[in-house]
């Protein structure tokens, strides 16, 4: 069969290196898995398949300085989890089966115990005899917090086959954002990251597993892991078995392009992500171990853990040029490279070098003229709350008390809202789109936090990334905490109005609470301040950020938790808290986040790359990315906006009614979520209406300053790229000026 597309020229950074007891591996993990019952009589493979697949040279080069009795250990995880994939696929994707899948997948959690020395159920299929086997020689020697981590992504790892199943059985293909999310459960490599940690006797110190710094080394690796795979398997997986969970069909359907230019454009996103991983084991790796005062122990296992993903990028790279069971012009053959240096497979080309410029060459203040806006399409509106004129009235007595208007003492610049400013940016607008039936008081307390949120968000590029004080930001953020107890205790006096806000939102929104409210509320308000912080960084370092970092953080810094949170305040106890942490759940509340954004992204283009030099904007994530013009890649951030909203009520009509099953839920949480999913309508719906009426994004009130310009300055560079992509979309008449745009939502 003739291959669909030509392999891309690959960037691998680090060089491939073969552990030198592969061998004992092979001959040891054939008898472990005929032992399992995987091999002949499964109905699965047979050793023929075992032997061409060769995990165990996958292991050799992705853990090239373990042990053997390591190495045979971690070849028999991959065959199990090989098998496992090729297992599900023949009983319920072949002959789709939810229930029998469902029936089939519930069962393997027993086979993975907390408890030390548990009893495990009797194995009766090869995955659950490989599952339990595994289990037993692996967890002896690692910490109860490795094996929580470790246990949660092996669930991933199989629950989330059903959602694979349920694309399949309705033919759907998953938006990019989507399928990033959901790969890095479904393809595993998440679980690769606990196995590195097993293999380099390099365990990760609990207090820094759950930091931003390891979590986006851990979510790098793992879609640089799963973006290679798709490339060499999509022949396989799309032509040969009917699968839709391949990033090259992803973005081929989504640009509407050639086969070819999709694979191109993976490959650039599996480039993005790699130079994201050395971005922040750079940047923020040390920094994180001396915050949190790591001994030297910690901080190399830290290291060798980071290295260990570094090994398995190139390993994994060299044996996917080598498996027959995937695309690679027949592979690599016997031309195995002996023990130590793969130097031939170190590579940087002449597009990954390029990119990695233009990400660090923006020239900011350049003139761009009003935002472009699309029409924005909204199946569903919302109404405005009574009480929102006296709540505009309110709003500014507030903001005077707290002394938001006014310079704050000793902070040369801190003068950066005043009344007109703030009655311009009209906060209480949003709030009253967004909880349309709010009491006064409620509707007073939603318009603060949106006040204070937008304030801080002002604030902190003004006071300190003016001045490139990260350290001064880090301190400030870190002090806001202090103004949220969560055992109701006294705060310290605060010292500017930022935190003379948060004490006061603070006392009156979390008063009502039980403590695991409060500690629920307080996460997503850090979550927020703590992303100014890495704003102020990307700033520093005139860094456009990779386009999926910036998504996933440009939920926190819209404040997405926080206001969400503030949505279910309301529901009380009556739906259990693993419902809000399930996959669909938390795919239904990511996908409205990113609606709202990039919605956001389009309004203030001007401003922030005009007026305020920034790097933080969809839009210009996207022209850097592909190299596009602004018309471009407004029409692409448009297009994604529609797939989210696309996906949002695919959510809320397709999978909600199966998690409600799925739960056993009864009538009263099911009532509670359906009219949650009414609130994530109208908080979508509400943002719309703000950004349309607000006068903080629109030129002729950021001529009349409004909306305070400020010049970070900074290295300047290369630009933008001539189009790649230009030709994919037609821009011309899409697109209206901010505040021109027709009005759809009510």
């Amino acid at each position: 069969m003739a291959q669909p597309f030509s392999l891309p020229d690959f960037y691998v950074p680090y060089p491939a290196r073969l552990n030198p007891h592969v061998e004992e591996a092979r001959t040891h993990t054939r008898e472990w898995a005929r032992g399992m019952g995987m091999l002949e009589g499964s109905g699965v493979w047979e050793e023929k398949d075992l032997e061409s697949h060769d995990y165990a040279l996958l292991c050799a080069y992705t853990h090239p300085d373990c042990s053997a009795d390591a190495l045979s250990l971690v070849t028999d995880w991959y065959v199990w989890v090989f098998f496992f994939d090729d297992h599900f696929l023949e009983l319920f994707k072949r002959t789709p089966d939810r229930e029998g899948a469902k029936r089939y997948l519930d069962r393997l959690p027993a086979f993975m115990p907390m408890d030390r020395g548990a009893a495990t159920p009797e194995p009766v299929n090869p995955v659950e005899a490989g599952l339990a086997d595994l289990w037993a020689r692996t967890v002896p020697s690692m910490s109860d917090a490795w094996r929580a981590r470790f246990a949660e992504a092996t669930e991933n790892l199989l629950d989330e086959s059903l959602w694979e199943l349920a694309n399949i059985n309705e033919g759907r293909i998953a938006n990019p954002v989507e399928y990033i999310e959901m790969r890095r459960k479904v393809g595993g490599a998440p679980w690769s990251a606990g196995l590195v940690e097993y293999a380099a006797n390099a365990e990760v110190p609990a207090r820094v597993a759950d930091s931003r710094a390891l979590r986006v080394l851990k979510d790098a690796f793992s879609d640089a892991v799963h973006l290679r795979n798709d490339l060499f398997s999509y022949q396989r997986e799309v032509e040969e078995e009917g699968e839709n969970s391949n990033g090259v069909l992803v973005l081929e359907r989504f640009l509407d392009c050639p086969t070819q230019e999709a694979a191109e454009a993976v490959n650039d996103l599996l480039t993005s992500r790699l130079q994201q991983f050395e971005n922040t084991a750079l940047t923020e790796l040390g920094p994180l171990c001396a915050e949190e005062g790591l001994t030297g122990d910690e901080t190399l296992a830290v290291l060798a853990y980071v290295k260990g993903l570094q090994d398995w990028q190139s390993g994994g790279h060299e044996w996917h040029m080598r498996s027959s069971r995937y695309m690679n012009d027949g592979g690599a053959g016997d031309s195995v490279p002996g023990f130590g240096m793969a130097a031939a497979s170190l590579r940087f080309t002449p597009r990954s070098e390029s990119f990695r410029a233009r990400s660090h060459g923006h020239v900011p203040f350049r003139h761009v003229g009003p935002s472009l806006l699309p029409e924005f399409d909204l199946p569903f509106g919302t109404t405005l709350s009574p009480h929102l004129d006296g709540a505009r009235v309110r709003i500014v007595e507030w903001a005077q008390r707290m002394g938001l208007l006014e310079a704050q003492p000793g902070v040369p610049g801190s003068h950066i809202w005043d009344e007109e400013r703030l009655l311009a940016t009209d906060l209480p607008l949003c709030a009253a789109g967004l909880h349309p039936d709010a009491t006064p008081d409620e509707l007073d307390l939603s318009s603060g936090w949106l006040t204070w949120g937008t304030y801080g968000d002002d604030w902190f590029p003004v006071v300190h990334g003016r001045t490139r004080d990260l350290a001064g930001a880090r301190l400030a953020n870190e002090r806001l905490s202090l103004f949220m107890p969560l055992d109701g205790s006294l705060a310290p006096e605060p010292v500017n109005a930022l935190e003379r806000g948060l004490a006061d939102l603070w006392q009156r929104t979390a008063g009502p609470m039980d403590e695991a409210g409060r500690k629920t509320f307080r996460a997503a308000v850090e979550s927020m301040t703590a992303s100014w912080l890495w704003e102020l960084a990307n700033q520093a370092q005139n860094r456009i950020p990779d386009p999926v970092d910036y998504v996933e953080m440009r939920r926190a810094t819209f404040g997405s938790d926080l206001t969400m949170s503030l949505c279910r305040l309301g529901h009380g106890r009556k739906v259990p808290e693993e419902v809000y942490r399930s996959g669909p759940m938390r795919s239904l509340e990511n996908a409205a986040a990113d609606y709202a954004c990039l919605l956001n992204d389009l309004f203030s283009y001007q401003k922030e790359i005009e007026y305020e030099g920034e790097v933080h904007n969809g839009v210009l994530v996207v022209q850097n990315f592909f190299g596009v013009d602004y018309p471009t890649g407004v029409a692409l951030v448009h297009d994604l906006m529609n797939s989210r909203l696309r996906q949002f009520l695919h959510v809320a009509e397709q999978e909600l009614p199966v998690l409600y099953d799925d739960f056993g839920l009864d009538a009263t949480a099911r009532e509670i979520l359906a009219g949650y999913v009414q609130e994530l309508k109208q908080w979508i719906a509400g943002i719309l209406i703000w950004h349309r009426d607000c006068r903080r994004y629109r030129e002729e009130d950021l001529r009349r300053g409004t909306s305070t310009p400020w010049h970070l300055g900074g290295p300047t560079g290369f630009g933008t790229s001539a189009a790649r992509v230009a030709g994919l979309l037609s821009t011309q008449g899409r697109f209206s000026p901010a505040g021109t745009a027709p009005r759809e939502v009510a």
